[in-house]
């Protein structure tokens, strides 16, 4: 059952995403504003070129701090450099890190493997300029953030500071009881996550075949990873998948701290910011940040 305080706020009853619908949902998505980004003027940003994919770089007034690496979400359909930072910015405020967000291309135009190669080319250009980083992702860009910590420690990339991952989408099978749970009266349901994967991998989603860089959850070996966050609401579709990959990190030995917030849809904490359950999850990812970057 959805948090009541959130239910009041968020329109439940959104149609699925269909691959038809995409250009509606991109035109559809949230503007984050300048004023937005920068805090009340503890913040600048700038736009820069990682490599050749377009970043967006935050930073706090008078210094640089340590960075972070957030990849916005959107199904794999949808978003900019931008979504996403209308709550993120508050990382750099609070706590004084660079954020650097990429514009990494969509599918189904660019299907895999260009968004998380856009994404790892990113993590190189961050590693290089500013430092090793924090990877975070939301959405779509939580499952993009843990293939590129995935790709690091396999081909001997950046050393990563830690992930975060947040409601990720993890695994294109999309066969766990959370997944078949939830087909209607949510803000991400069982077909718009099809719709995204399928985008993303066309005739290949679910068959034997897929990469764990599209779908983390395929990786065999979860060991030698950074230290690792993963959140996600018991009232989402990707509920069970991040459950699942916590405790896999924690049978190979690895470091993860695990959130599962009572009565939360998919993306409640940024579509109903200044609930009880939103602030809640944002305090937490943000103390376990702040104990990562020290």
């Amino acid at each position: 059952m959805t948090d009541p305080e959130i239910a009041a706020a968020v329109d439940l009853s959104r149609p699925p995403l269909t691959a038809s619908g995409i250009p509606a949902r991109r035109a559809a998505g949230r503007v984050v504003t300048d004023a937005e980004l920068t805090r009340g003027g503890t913040v600048t940003f700038a736009e820069e070129d990682a490599d050749g994919v377009p970043v967006l770089v935050l930073r706090p007034v008078g210094t640089s701090g340590p960075p972070v690496l957030h990849v916005h979400g959107g199904g794999m359909v949808a978003g900019t450099r931008r979504s996403d930072l209308h709550l993120l910015a508050e990382w750099v405020s609070e706590l004084g890190v660079t954020l650097v967000s990429p514009e990494y291309r969509l599918a189904p135009e660019h299907p895999h493997p260009v968004p998380v190669q856009d994404c790892y080319r990113a993590l190189e250009w961050v590693r290089r300029i500013f430092g090793s980083p924090v990877v975070a992702g939301t959405s779509a860009g939580g499952g993009l953030a843990a293939a590129v910590t995935l790709m690091a420690r396999d081909l001997g990339g950046p050393s990563v500071r830690g992930q975060l991952l947040m409601c990720p989408m993890l695994d294109d099978r999309c066969e766990t009881p959370s997944s078949h749970q939830f087909l209607s009266g949510t803000t991400w349901v069982r077909s718009s996550n099809l719709t995204g994967w399928t985008a993303l991998l066309g005739d290949e989603r679910g068959g034997p075949d897929v990469s764990p860089y599209a779908a983390p959850a395929r990786v065999a070996d979860l060991s030698g990873l950074p230290p690792t966050y993963v959140d996600v609401g018991s009232v989402d579709v990707f509920r069970d998948e991040a459950v699942e990959y916590a405790s896999r990190i924690w049978q190979a030995g690895g470091d993860a701290e695990l959130h599962v917030w009572p009565g939360g849809c998919h993306g409640f904490d940024q579509l109903v910011p200044d609930a009880v359950l939103s602030r809640r999850a944002r305090s937490a990812r943000i103390e376990w940040l702040r104990r990562v970057l020290r």
